[in-house]
């Protein structure tokens, strides 16, 4: 399990908690669209699904 480094949630990241045995399978947020960049800090791991998704909503695309 992950942990969000935003608000603390355990989360499943395909891209860290998979099994490397298994076959490759993509990470839940590749079928998010790639809007915007996460902001990055020093220490800083992948956001939880409800994070991801608050900061793409807060974030909106400019029409154009």
């Amino acid at each position: 399990m992950s942990t969000c480094s935003r608000c603390g949630a355990q989360f499943s990241c395909a891209m860290v908690d998979a099994d490397p045995s298994a076959p490759a399978q993509p990470c839940w947020c590749t079928y998010l669209p790639a809007s915007l960049p996460v902001p990055s800090a020093p220490g800083a791991s992948c956001w939880c699904p409800d994070c991801l998704k608050k900061h793409i909503a807060d974030h909106p695309k400019p029409a154009g």
